[in-house]
């Protein structure tokens, strides 16, 4: 018995893995430039039962989205700091600011950093 032969069988494909590897590098790519890889800025706050004693005169900022108030009177944002200046005996004395009326965290690092300029260094931030 004679046995026929059509050709030779075909040979197995791999599959390619291109296209698995590339899907891998766009995805990592992705993720790199998704990712945050460090804090842009901190503002170290001491928390309020965390500051020393208190003396002097009360120092409450009120951080409205339209304006500042400073122990409830308004003042404008850059004479805040001369405002201060009266109340406290030296630039290490606590500073109380409180986010009032729907202000947002911009406007509240926006008011740190110009006291922390003006030299402020003790601020503590309140509900």
């Amino acid at each position: 018995m004679e046995r026929l032969t059509f050709g030779e069988a075909p040979r197995r494909r791999r599959p390619s893995l291109t296209p698995m590897i590339d899907v891998v590098f766009l995805l990592l790519v992705f993720f790199m430039l998704a990712a945050r890889f460090g804090l842009d800025q901190t503002i170290p706050l001491p928390l309020a039962g965390s500051s020393g004693d208190w003396s002097g005169p009360p120092r409450l900022v009120d951080i409205r989205p339209d304006g500042l108030t400073l122990n409830g009177a308004p003042v404008a944002g850059d004479e805040l700091a001369s405002a201060l200046a009266p109340l406290t005996a030296t630039p290490d004395d606590t500073i109380v600011l409180r986010a009032r009326d729907g202000a947002d965290v911009q406007r509240l690092i926006d008011v740190a950093e110009r006291l922390t300029e003006a030299g402020f260094s003790a601020l503590v931030l309140v509900e």
